[in-house]
């Protein structure tokens, strides 16, 4: 059966606007809904780039999109069914932002959906919402920047309790620079497997297929590449001769340095990115137990492991916050913490993460964290190795739970992680730990502890 262009064009915006009902209802994640999506839809490549284009850019500017679509609405936007409200926010983003489609078919095509969602009393209401917002001067959607946190927050397109929270950590002009850098588009890290390829060697087999690829600036074995396309389908995917991860996430491991023979725990290991790298880096000789406590997520691990041909990885399913036999009886020379985290670091690729998560969520998540590394710790030979890392910019979850966990282990001292990082990446520190800044260092929010067991 053909389907219409006119067809395709609303099957998109319905997909989209399914993917935002489930996030801003059920707190999902809108990368693995999307990549589901991508996947079972049959989309051509124009509406997949759309697709995507809409799901991440209504999820970036979320708040701004609120703004204005609150002045439009006899009723908070909080009181609109979410289906509608999420049909609301999508359109409200193509007008704002989007020229490709004009005005006129934006909203008939929220109308047509509106009836699919609500009935002909939905539609009729998403009619004359927007048809109120196409009489007001057209602009770009940006506010005036003021100082007060209200105007920042609604600016740049962030909650309110994490602007004010920015403002005291990073001051006015760094929090500024930070939230406009939170707003971009994630580029697409590829890490080289180098027991398969060298870094160069991938670069070539990736622009000889006409994909813009370059040499990432930090991490030794990583290559850039723009965001967008299917993963699975980037030369050499199926053959394992790389792995999708951040550069930050590549550096955190010169911090743990792991040496060939050893025995190493990844005790947060999905989906498995350290982890393989790990391995990588000691030749594929001795053993990693990567350990996790989500079926899905040892699935992944073990397909990643599997794909990129490795042997001395081991996936293990375990809940690392509390006792374990599967933590095994001889100790590990080296043990990694990459902790479940707010995920703060992460919304130029997790936009959602600003809107679904909330300053519980952060004490919650310390108290889980500190509870690991505890749990962890006795399973460390003496003069081994404990890296505690998060993708997350939050004291609570980084700087004072290494302060909390060293003051309760003396045993323990912190090291100094400027001497472990390649040349290029040496000025990404504060003190003595690790801190990756999307505004400086054009890479996921990280930050990472290296601490010797000397007792």
């Amino acid at each position: 059966m053909i389907v219409s262009d006119k067809r395709k064009k609303l099957s998109v915006r319905q997909l989209a606007s399914e993917i935002l009902f489930k996030v801003d209802t059920r707190k999902a994640y809108a990368d693995i809904l999307l990549d589901q999506a991508l996947r079972t839809a049959g989309l051509d490549e124009r509406d997949r780039g759309l697709l995507t284009e809409l799901t991440y850019g209504t999820l970036r500017w979320r708040g701004v999109i609120d703004a204005r679509l609150s002045r439009n609405l006899s009723r908070p936007l909080a009181e609109v069914d979410a289906p509608i409200g999420n049909l609301l926010r999508l359109t409200y983003y193509q007008l704002i932002y989007l020229d490709r489609i004009p005005p006129y078919a934006a909203v008939n095509e929220a109308v047509e959906l509106a009836k699919v969602f609500g009935g002909r009393k939905a539609a009729g209401f998403v009619n004359g919402v927007l048809r109120n917002f196409l009489r007001e001067p057209r602009g770009d959607g940006q506010t005036a920047a003021e100082d007060s946190t209200p105007s920042l927050a609604t600016t740049h397109s962030h909650p309110e309790w994490l602007v004010q929270r920015w403002l005291d950590e990073f001051g006015a002009e760094e929090a500024a620079r930070l939230m406009r850098a939170n707003n971009e588009k994630a580029p697409l890290i590829l890490r080289a497997n180098a027991l398969k390829i060298s870094r160069d060697e991938l670069l070539d087999r990736l622009q000889s297929a006409r994909i813009e690829a370059k040499a990432a600036s930090l991490a030794p074995q990583g290559i850039l590449l723009p965001a967008g396309g299917v993963i699975e389908n980037l030369p050499g995917f199926a053959e394992g001769l790389f792995q999708v991860q951040g550069e930050a996430s590549q550096l955190v491991l010169s911090l743990l340095l792991p040496q060939p023979g050893e025995r190493i725990l990844d005790a947060c290991a999905a989906p498995g990115g350290k982890s393989t790298y790990i391995a990588e880096l000691m030749h594929d000789r001795g053993e990693t137990i990567a350990i996790d406590i989500s079926p899905r997520g040892i699935e992944r691990i073990r397909q990643n492991i599997n794909r990129l041909g490795l042997k001395s990885v081991r996936a293990v399913r375990a809940d690392i916050s509390e006792r374990s036999a599967e933590l095994g009886i001889a100790p590990y020379d080296r043990i990694l913490v990459d902790a479940p985290c707010s995920g703060l670091g992460t919304l130029r690729a997790h936009p959602e993460i600003k809107w679904n998560r909330g300053e519980n969520d952060i004490r919650r998540l310390s108290g889980l964290q500190l509870k690991i590394l505890n749990q962890v710790s006795g399973h460390l030979k003496p003069a081994g190795i404990l890296v505690y890392s998060t993708c997350t910019l939050t004291v609570e979850e980084n700087e004072r739970n290494v302060e909390g966990f060293l003051a309760a282990h003396t045993e323990f001292e912190l090291e100094d992680a400027a001497r472990y990082l390649p040349q290029q990446a040496k000025h990404m520190v504060r003190g003595k730990y690790f801190q990756a800044l999307p505004q400086r260092d054009n890479t996921d929010g990280f930050f990472a502890a290296r601490m010797r067991k000397v007792g």
